[in-house]
């Protein structure tokens, strides 16, 4: 996720309140998340949906990464050539 650029993209929980439709059309439009504090400390990031689904898709590969490696350190992997030749068996039939 982005870090803040600029302090149009970090807002205190008053300022959200009081133009709650404004700040949303600015992360639909900038497709930027909104960093929202609550006494100067960091309390919520408000992002748009679209940006969110991206992320969670990112998250999600990175995670089989993640266990695709920990499975290989255990010595758990195929060789490149057995697994392609699976694939392409299933692919022909």
């Amino acid at each position: 996720m982005s870090k803040p650029r600029s302090n149009k993209d970090v807002r205190s929980l008053s300022e959200f309140r009081a133009d709650v439709a404004g700040v949303v059309r600015q992360v639909q439009r900038r497709r930027r998340p909104v960093f929202l504090t609550q006494h100067g400390r960091g309390a919520a990031v408000l992002m748009d949906v679209a940006a969110y689904a991206e992320l969670m898709a990112e998250l999600e590969l990175l995670r089989d990464v993640h266990q695709a490696e920990k499975e290989l350190a255990a010595g758990r992997g195929v060789a490149h050539s057995k697994a392609k030749a699976k694939v392409l068996s299933r692919l022909r039939h």
